[in-house]
C-alpha cells in the first residue's frame, strides 16, 4: 500500500516551483547608488536636472574645458540570479549617469570600476565610481 502525499508537501513544492520560475522570469539586475556631495554643489533647490543620455562618461580626466565638482558618485549593478547575466560596465555607466543627471551634470570623469563577486544578496556585482561634474560657461 502505497503513503498517500500529504497536503502540505503538495504545497512546499508548488510554492518552491513558483518561487523558482518567478526568480528566472524576474528582473536580471538590480543597482543601488549614492552621491558624496561636494560643499561647492548647489543647492539642491537651484538644480536643474539634465537628460542622462546626453552625459558623458570617461575613465579619463577633461582637460580642454573648465568645469566645476559637483560630487563624486557610486553606483553597483547586481544580477539577480545566477542564471542571468553578470553585470557589465555599460550598465554601470548607464546607472551613473541617471545619478548624475539628477546633480545636473554634463560629464562624470575620473570613472573607476571594481571588480565584480559574489555576495550575501546578489550573484555577482559591479561597482563603478566617478566625479560628477558641470562644464563652466
Amino acid at each position: 500500500m502505497q503513503s498517500p502525499i500529504s497536503f502540505a508537501s503538495v504545497n512546499f513544492a508548488s510554492v518552491f516551483i513558483s518561487l523558482l520560475l518567478i526568480s528566472l522570469a524576474g528582473c536580471a539586475t538590480w543597482s543601488t547608488s549614492s552621491v558624496d556631495g561636494n560643499s561647492t554643489a548647489k543647492s539642491s533647490a537651484a538644480i536643474k536636472p539634465t537628460l542622462s543620455e546626453k552625459i558623458l562618461v570617461t575613465e579619463s580626466d577633461i582637460t580642454n574645458r573648465a568645469y566645476s565638482s559637483l560630487g563624486d558618485i557610486t553606483a553597483t549593478v547586481n544580477k539577480t540570479t545566477i542564471f542571468n547575466a553578470d553585470p557589465t560596465k555599460e550598465l554601470v555607466n548607464q546607472k551613473l549617469r541617471q545619478e548624475a543627471a539628477k546633480l545636473g551634470a554634463d560629464a562624470v570623469v575620473l570613472v573607476r570600476y571594481g571588480k565584480g563577486g559574489v555576495s550575501f544578496m546578489s550573484w555577482g556585482s559591479l561597482e563603478g565610481k566617478g566625479r560628477a561634474i558641470k562644464f563652466n560657461p
